[in-house]
Parts: C-alpha cells; structure tokens; sequence
C-alpha cells in the first residue's frame, strides 16, 4: 500500500470513530499520461524529472499533494497525481488535459492526457454474482455469504490500545470503530496469532513505504444490512488519523468482501485444531530442546568432571615424579657417603698399616687409632638417635589412625542412636494420632447413642429409674461420679438401658484407664478423660476399644524409657570422646531426670486427691 501522506485540508473528512481519531476522506487522485516522442539521436534521453517539473509548473494556482511515477515506457511516461480536495480535481484536470510539453533540447511536443483516478472497489453486483454462482457457499451459514469486510494496509499504530502503550492492533478497538454501521459478529487479526503464518504460509506483517507497520482484518456483520452500509462508506474513500495535536494523516487502504469463509464456523473450526496441533508441536520442540540443552549442560559437565580429573592425574604423576626424583637424590648422597665411608676406612687401615710397619710411629698410630674409635662412637650414636626418632615417628601414626577409628565409631554409634530417637518419636507420633482418632471416634458415637436414650427415656421414664436402681454399689468411684450427675437429671448412659453389665468387669475396666489415664496427663485433661471414661463403662463395645489405650501407654511407658536409655548411651559416649569433661553435668542431669519424674508423681497424686474430694 501507499505510504501515509500528511492532510492539511480535513474539511472533507467524514466522521468514523472520533475517540479513536479515525476518519474517512475521500480519495482525490488522477492519472496523467504524457507521450513520448522517437528518439532519433542515440545516447539521448528524456528526463522524468523535467517532465514532472513542467506538470507542476503547469498548474500554478495550485500544489500536487504528492506526485509520483506509476509505469514508464519508451512510448509514455504516466504519473497518479493526488490533490488536497475532491473539488480541486476537475481544475487540476482543466489545467492539464489536452495540453502540450516543450522540453529544451527536444523539438517534438509531448501530449499530455489526464483523467480521475479509476476506484479499484467491488459493486454490490460483484459479490452478488459471486455468492449466487459459487457452488461450496450455503447463504444460510455466516461466513459462506456477503457479510465479512476484508481490510488491507491498516496502519498498527492506529488502532493499538492507547492504555497498554502497546504497536500492535486490538480487536476490541477494530470491533469499536467499525460497529459504526452495524453489529459485528465477529472480527479477526491474523498478525495477533503466532500460528497463523505457519498454518498458511502467509506473512502477515507488512511495512508499507515509510516504515508503518500495516495489517489485514476481516470484520464479520451480523446483518446484510450493516455489509451494505460499510462497504458504500468505504468506497472510494481513505483512512485518515487525527491526532491530539491537530495534525491529520491519511493512507490508502484495500477494501474487499470475503470470498474464502475466512470468518464461517468450518474455518474457524479448522483453524483452532490447526493452532491446537502447532502448539502441541511447539511443546514438543520445546521439551526436545530442553532435553538437548540438559544433555549438552550433562556431557559439558562430564567433560568437566573429566578434565578435572586428568589435571588431578597430571598433578599426582608430577608429585610421584618430584618424590621419586628426591629419594633418587638422597640415594645418591647415602652411596656418596657410602663411599667417602669406605675410602676413608681404607685409608685408615692403610696409615695403620704402615704405622705398625713403623716402629717409629707407634705413638703416632695409637694417637690416630683413639680418634677414629671416638669417630665411630660418635656416628653409632647419631645413627641410634635417628633410629629411635623414626620409632617415634611411627608410634605417633599408629595412635593417630587409632583415634581416628575410634572416632568414626562414635559417629556411627551416634548416627545409629539419632536414627533410632526419630523411629521412636515418629511411631509416638504416630500412636498419638491414632489414639485421638479413636476416642473422637468413640465420642461421637456415644454423642448418638445419647441423644438416642433421650427420645426414649420419655417414654419409658419409670424403667429407668428401676434399672438405675440395680446398679452394683461395687462400680468404682469415678464410674459412680460420672453416672450419679446423669442419675440426679434423669440422664442414663445408653449401655445401661439395652443391656446390664457386671460389676466385676465395670470397676476393673474403670479403675484400670482411670488410673492409666490420670498417671499421664494434667489435671484439667484428667477430669475430662474421667466423664468420658464414665460413659465408655456403660457400653461393652467402647469398654472393648478402649482397653487398647492402656496397652499403648505402657507402650509410651516403654518409649520413654528406651529413649533414657539412648541418653545415657549418648552421655558414655561424650565422656569417651571428652575425658576431660567435669562428671558434675551428669549429676545434674540425672537429679533433674528424678525431679521431673517426682513432679509428675506428685501431679498425678495431687490429681487422686481432687477426684477423692469430688466423690
């Protein structure tokens, strides 16, 4: 498409969505032919320029807006000329029309013909005929019939949203300057979706000359009428853009129906299992990129790894070297002395030899034969204090590597006894959790078979005064205080109505989680455990679950002193470690053991007393 030309007459601009500072004016243009004469001499040429210079120059009053070269031949050179006004058009017109073009060095004179500009735009019999004679179109369907506009060369930048600060066009601003002449269906950008040139193979953004970025749209009418109306508007018109500054622009746009269903429910159906499989594809490629990219990021770092350990190679063998070159060295000086050693024995033993040859030198020889005693003394005793200093050297080593595995023992005896800590909390935890769920799951049982026993105690009130009478006076004391408030407001647990129980299996049942429970927790939670435990004594079932309950305190009780254990255990092995620790921290840790058992001693007695008073 043409580039945007700069407006500065807007009188003509027709109104098309002024929020959006679009309008429509109308296209002002005009062809001008000039012929061209035989050129006789070679090498000669005419200039376009000087005959663009002459047209201009042959309408003074006015100004071309813009004035270019559309085709040029050796017969004719023809321009599309473009004025500000449609008014202006039919004196551009007189001006140039039949006239003639002298040209300096030229004898002949060129013609000049013009005429206006010939509107490329479909009539309503076009699509008309189209739709009545095409066979694969139902007019009953939208998209197979004449309502979808098909715009080209609309400028991006005009119809972007202004709040996002965004270039790129907005279906909701495309849907707001063209519902003007009806209800829009449906609307489509194709530069909007990524898929769509790999679907068509099509390249949807365009640039204009310029440098404006420009796109296509489609806009589907629901009605016939509202086609109809866009697209008389349109003809023979351009788009023009105001901006807040007054300054207007205008550019030339392609306008057309729809002759491929771009908008009918089949091709956008067909286009979103399209998309669908492109997006698939893409996850696709990029999971294998992402594969690629670890695989490369894994054998760059087992390169790495392998460099790494051809450097740590490299360095052994250099320091092996170096080693073997030193010892090589030091056996070359123990051979040298070696050698010195013997010469000088030699040496010795031939001057003794002449000594006693000598009978001359006899003092001489004894004198020399005492120096080389003390010198072997000497080198005997050096060699001895060398010995023994290797000797010590080594037991250093060994007791070195013996603490170093009694070291590595207590850390694995530690490890053991931490792991073994955290099984034992874990299955305390675990027991916990279990135990609650089993008394709200009792409870809640009891809360039914309670509301229960109330429908039923009014109507049969006297039964139950009878049967709360035969009640043994053998039940404990917390049985009797829990089921003598239900007795006092009329309220009898519910085991008590359908079936008696023994008084031997009451009492021992009562007496044994009463006396596990209170030994456990707190006053407060005791006195709420005792009026649970009352009602489970009424009922066989809850009397059945919870003799569980004991059984998992004595496991706890076992836990617990397991866990004593494995502290004491930890204190043996931190005295081991650290001989030099005072024993003072293990008497206190042990007196504070025995003054947190004495305090839940004496918790649990302080608690026998309260329920002993409350009886």
């Amino acid at each position: 498409m043409a580039a945007a030309t700069i407006v500065h007459d807007t009188s003509e601009a027709v109104e098309l969505c002024a929020p959006c500072g679009l309008y429509l004016k109308p296209i002002t243009k005009m062809t001008i032919s000039v012929a061209l004469p035989q050129l006789k001499q070679p090498g000669k040429s005419i200039s376009n320029w000087e005959v663009m210079e002459r047209l201009k120059g042959m309408v003074q009053t006015h100004q071309f807006s813009t004035l270019r070269i559309s085709k040029s031949t050796m017969d004719f050179i023809r321009f599309e000329g473009e004025v500000e006004n449609k008014s202006l058009v039919k004196s551009f017109l007189a001006c140039l029309d039949g006239k003639t073009i002298k040209l300096s060095g030229f004898s002949d004179i060129l013609k000049v013909r013009a005429a206006e500009y010939k509107i490329d735009f479909p009539t309503r019999h076009d699509w008309d005929s189209f739709f009545r004679d095409a066979k694969d179109m139902n007019e009953t369907l939208p998209g197979e019939r004449p309502d979808t506009i098909h715009l080209e060369g609309l400028p991006c930048k005009w119809f972007a949203a202004k709040e996002t600060g965004s270039e790129k066009p907005n279906e909701e601003v495309l849907i707001k300057v063209f519902q003007k002449f009806g209800e829009i269906r449906n609307v489509d950008i194709p530069m909007l979706d990524p898929y769509r040139e790999e679907m068509t193979g099509r390249n949807f953004h365009t640039f204009s000359f310029g440098g404006h970025l420009n796109f296509e749209a489609y806009v589907q009418y629901r009605e016939y009428a509202g086609f109809i109306e866009a697209m008389n508007a349109l003809r023979g018109m351009k788009l023009m853009y105001k901006g807040d500054d007054g300054k207007a622009v205008a550019c030339n746009i392609k306008v057309s129906f729809d002759s491929t269903k771009h908008l009918s429910d089949a091709s956008i159906k067909k286009r979103q299992l399209e998309r669908q499989k492109l997006q698939e594809l893409e996850k696709q490629r990029e999971e294998q990129k992402r594969k690629e990219k670890e695989a490369e990021e894994k054998q760059k770092e087992e390169e790495r790894k392998q460099r790494e350990l051809e450097e740590y190679e490299r360095e052994r063998k250099r320091e092996e070297k170096l080693r073997k070159r030193e010892q090589k060295q030091k056996d070359r000086e123990v051979r040298r002395n070696k050698k010195q050693l013997e010469k000088l024995q030699a040496e010795e033993q031939r001057k003794l030899q002449e000594k006693i040859k000598l009978e001359e030198r006899k003092l001489l020889l004894a004198q020399r034969n005492l120096q080389s005693i003390r010198l072997i003394a000497e080198l005997l005793s050096r060699a001895k204090t060398v010995k023994l200093l290797e000797q010590e050297q080594n037991e250093e080593k060994i007791c070195l590597q013996q603490l170093e595995e009694r070291r590595r023992l207590q850390e694995a005896e530690l490890k053991r006894v931490e792991e073994e800590k955290e099984r034992a909390l874990g299955l305390q935890r675990r027991e916990k959790e279990l135990r609650e769920k089993l008394l709200n799951n009792l409870l809640s049982k009891k809360m039914d078979a309670v509301n229960q026993s109330k429908e039923e105690t009014e109507v049969s009130q006297t039964d139950v005064l009878i049967s709360a009478s035969t009640v043994p006076h053998t039940v404990s004391s917390s049985c009797i205080t829990s089921t003598s408030g239900q007795a006092v407001t009329g309220k009898l647990a519910p085991g008590s109505q359908t079936e008696v129980i023994s008084p031997e299996s009451v009492n021992t049942q009562c007496k044994y989680l009463n006396g596990n429970i209170h030994d456990k927790v707190h006053v407060k939670e005791g006195q709420n455990l005792h009026t649970t435990n009352s009602e489970r004594c009424s009922d066989k079932g809850g009397s059945g679950v919870l003799t569980c309950v004991p059984a998992s305190n004595q496991d706890q009780k076992s836990l617990s002193s397991y866990d004593q254990n494995t502290c004491k255990k930890d204190l043996h092995c931190e005295q081991d470690k650290r001989g030099t620790e005072p024993r003072r921290r293990k008497s206190h840790s042990c007196s504070s053991i025995n003054s947190d058992e004495s305090k839940g001693r004496r918790e649990s007695s302080r608690h026998r007393r309260d329920v002993s008073v409350t009886i």
